[in-house]
């Protein structure tokens, strides 16, 4: 069984881990700690009484544990006179409440709270206790972060570039206007370029023609000082940014693509103006026939121009990536209406409360997740599970924030609002596993670390042999390839390589209504071989139902009675089956004494001075209840036709059964059929009996299953297949599947599922349904391939580009790359990147 307590007197991580290791030393106890809420979710054999819990807690600290009843409460520590952490040794004012305030969305906080509800715009060290300072969840667009494509621990509140690889920022949470400014501010620069750069370029191209017509109009020197002037507004305006960040990339060390453009058109840049202003400090074979430097304005302001226009093809084309958090963020209402005391108001979405009652009109958005209280309607769930058919909803259904409400209009009672509803949560998700990096981002990443240096070297180099063996005028030859070798190299086609397919590839899979948790998630899918599932709510509806209730005695109503109320006190949907089952029957339910739910077997308790135990073989044994042939044999009737079947025992003695179905979802076949093509070994995993599981699993085809399981014999089964080198996936929905989604490789909870599994998982599949494990799978691959693609024509470009921008070529073919070539090629690798990455918005999952 598993229970939720609130912790208090915790005031860091220490605290946690203490609390943590002295409920796990406790026998039969397998306990989760969390701080931010100070919650325990502990998994114990038997039950164990609270104060049992307490008086260990109580022995080693100041702590107090206390079981929850409905919410996770919010975190609030109360200090009565001056405490002390385990962790540090501030000081907080008497009787004086701190809590996580909810100004705390992108905002940053210690997590200690050591100054209260103080908070900060930036990440850094808390100045009271030096711990760094924890970000608050965005959920809203009112104020965008900006962070860098390739290093995603970069946030600033203004854009910019990137203090490491100097990038542009791009927003967190993207919105059309942020983009918008980024793109026109980008766009207005490209066309000063132009406008300067062209003439520039006619003048210089126009030097080579037979009587230059220019010529005519002045000489050579003259034109050469027009070239300078028409240069200025180009190097210090339009693209003066590049030069900035190749300044900060050296005096930081953070060596990047802005290193090498700012070094190669830089020079080419100064070494025109000396040689416009001291001609004569210049060797002979720098020099034209007319006596006067070769100069190289146009290759700086062309190579300037194209880098330009890369950056503006990549702002575009980062609006693009991000376009699915933008269109999650679109799905939710600015307002709702508000039904009070009989009449409608219209109010902001932010100032619903739990518990208000909305009404939703025809075509309207659901502002908040909820239950429907009076009338029914179709609901239309695409966006948040990826299904196109309109669900029908009635009283008591539950509706979800953002989907869009048919012809009908009804009542509903708002149930989660804020930061709580699931697509707020989605967003969330989607965010943070945009930004985060998968381990085969690894290899680009040392290769980045040298790449830059390493380029350095290979332009000196090639310099030093043009000018030492290369045809004259060899220091010409030198100068022109070396700038060539520093512009074509481009770092940050390897460093865009797999954080775009990430990006586009989390936001196609929330369209999908598959969730993933991190980009290590996404691609460890693509390598799973073996996938455990438990039965029922992933296999099966989760929606169970009583048959009958057989007793020996037949006094069936009476055995219904005590068994119902016996579980009322369970949280398993089978004991929510029985209890519903009763109220059909108009049952009442009477005082239960000595309740015990005894994990993967049942509960037991005592009801009208009579010992009641309902539960599976397994209890019957523990309680030692003799149970007759003739009931076993009905009993085993029941279970061969895939029934689950519960024994009722009255003081030691078996009178009976419930019988409970759990249709199969008419998408599991099909599903698992898919994912055994694919090479995945399915298995299944139950608490149920083997008649049952047996009748499941030969209704799926299944070659591999188990009965009988408790929590603890998943959490084996899964460590010993990992054990034989297996990447295990688990897929589970309830609070028992919790350990094993933790423990295994990838964790897959059905978003139909309970909060615990849902957090234990690395994938949450939104409608709960075994087709999304296909389609994460199909995602995966795909994002995997996309990734590895880029990540070749990144190696690929930069191992053949280098050295034909050295002119290796040249002593065969006579081939050398101009520098604007090598600029133009440079900034379309990074555009091609980020363009092949956009594929995966049109794959089919």
């Amino acid at each position: 069984m598993i229970h939720t307590y609130n912790i208090t007197g915790m005031t860091c991580d220490g605290c946690r881990t203490k609390v943590e290791k002295i409920l796990n030393a406790m026998d039969g106890v397998e306990a989760k700690v969390s701080l931010h809420p100070p919650i325990a979710t502990i998994t114990m054999v038997k039950h164990i009484p609270t104060t049992q819990f307490q008086e260990a807690l109580a022995a080693d600290g100041k702590y107090n544990i206390e079981m929850i009843n409905g919410e996770i409460p919010q975190l609030v520590i109360t200090n009565e006179t001056t405490s002390k952490s385990c962790c540090s040794t501030h000081t907080h004012s008497d009787k004086k409440e701190i809590k996580v305030p909810v100004t705390t969305n992108g905002k940053y906080y210690c997590p200690m709270h050591c100054e209260g509800e103080k908070v900060y715009d930036k990440a850094g060290d808390c100045p009271v206790c030096g711990m760094d300072l924890v970000k608050g969840p965005d959920l809203t667009v009112s104020k965008a972060s900006y962070t860098c494509p390739m290093h995603p621990e970069v946030i600033s509140e203004t854009p910019g570039a990137c203090p490491i690889c100097g990038m542009d920022l791009v927003p967190m949470n993207p919105s059309d206007t942020e983009d918008q400014k980024t793109y026109k501010d980008l766009v207005k620069k490209m066309k000063i370029a132009v406008v300067f750069t062209v003439p520039i370029f006619v003048i210089s191209m126009l030097e080579m023609v037979h009587n230059n017509p220019l010529l005519k109009l002045m000489e050579t020197s003259k034109w050469n000082w027009i070239q300078l002037l028409l240069s200025l507004p180009v190097v210090f305006y339009a693209c003066w940014m590049f030069f900035e960040r190749a300044w900060k990339s050296i005096i930081t060390w953070n060596l990047n693509m802005f290193t090498l453009v700012g070094i190669g058109s830089g020079v080419a840049f100064l070494f025109s103006l000396v040689g416009l202003f001291f001609p004569n400090i210049f060797p002979a074979e720098f020099k034209t026939h007319n006596g006067s430097v070769s100069l190289y304005f146009e290759a700086t302001t062309v190579i300037l121009t194209l880098v330009l226009l890369g950056q503006l093809l990549e702002a575009r084309a980062h609006s693009q990536t991000s376009g699915a958090i933008k269109e999650l963020l679109k799905l939710s209402p600015t307002e709702a209406t508000l039904v009070i005391d009989g009449n409608d108001k219209v109010i902001s979405i932010h100032d619903i409360k739990k518990g208000d009652l909305l009404r939703v009109k025809p075509g309207e958005k659901i502002p908040v997740d909820g239950k429907i209280t009076d009338g029914e309607s179709s609901i239309d769930e695409a966006m948040i599970t990826g299904e196109p058919i309109p669900i029908d909803k009635k009283k008591d259904d539950n509706v979800i924030a953002g989907t869009i409400n048919g012809n009908k209009s009804f009542v509903m009672m708002a149930e989660k609002v804020g930061s709580e509803t699931l697509l707020s949560q989605i967003v969330q998700m989607v965010n943070d596993a945009s930004r985060s990096r998968a381990p085969i981002q690894k290899l680009a990443d040392k290769i980045a670390k040298y790449f830059v240096p390493t380029v350095v070297i290979i332009s000196a180099i090639t310099f030093f042999i043009w000018a030492k063996f290369g045809p004259e005028p060899s220091l010409v030859y030198g100068f022109i390839n070396a700038i060539a070798v520093l512009i074509i190299a481009c770092p940050c086609a390897l460093g865009l390589a797999t954080p775009m397919s990430i990006m586009v590839g989390v936001g196609k899979g929330a369209q999908s209504g598959v969730l993933i948790k991190n980009a290590e998630a996404l691609e460890n899918m693509n390598k799973v071989n073996v996938l455990i599932t438990d039965k029922t709510g992933t296999i099966t509806e989760g929606k169970p139902s009583v048959e009958k209730v057989y007793s020996s005695n037949n006094d069936e109503n009476d055995l219904l009675q005590n068994i119902a109320s016996l579980n009322q006190y369970s949280e398993h949907p089978l004991a929510q089956a029985v209890v519903n089952y009763a109220k059909t029957k108009s049952i009442s339910l009477i005082e239960v004494k000595d309740f015990e739910a005894i994990a993967g077997k049942g509960v037991i308790g005592t009801v009208t001075n009579k010992k009641i135990a309902l539960g599976n073989k397994k209890l019957m044994e523990q309680v030692k209840a003799a149970v007759s042939d003739d009931l076993e044999n009905k009993i085993s009737t029941e279970q061969k036709l895939g029934k689950t079947v519960s024994y009722i025992a009255v003081d030691g003695v078996a009178v009976g059964f419930v019988s409970i179905t759990d249709a199969i979802k008419t998408s599991s076949a099909a599903a698992i059929k898919e994912l055994m093509r694919q090479g995945i070994e399915v298995i299944m995993l139950t608490g149920d009996n083997v008649n049952t599981a047996k009748a499941v699993a030969d209704d799926l085809n299944l070659t591999s299953y188990k009965a009988g399981c408790l929590p603890e014999d998943k959490l084996k089964e899964i460590k010993r297949l990992q054990a034989e080198g297996n990447i295990v996936a688990m897929a589970g929905d309830g609070i028992n599947d919790a350990p094993a989604l933790a423990q295994a490789d990838i964790g897959i909870a059905m978003g139909t599922g309970t909060d615990a599994a849902i957090e234990s998982a690395k994938i949450t599949l939104v409608k709960g349904d075994l087709q999304g494990i296909v389609k994460a799978k199909n995602l995966s691959h795909a994002v995997m391939r996309n990734s590895k693609q880029n990540l070749f024509f990144a190696f690929f470009y930069n191992v053949l580009g280098v050295p034909i921008a050295a002119g290796v070529l040249y002593p065969f073919f006579g081939i050398l790359l101009s520098p604007m070539i090598a600029a133009l090629a440079m900034s379309f690798s990074s555009v091609s990147v980020i363009g092949n990455a956009l594929r995966l918005r049109n794959l089919k999952l």
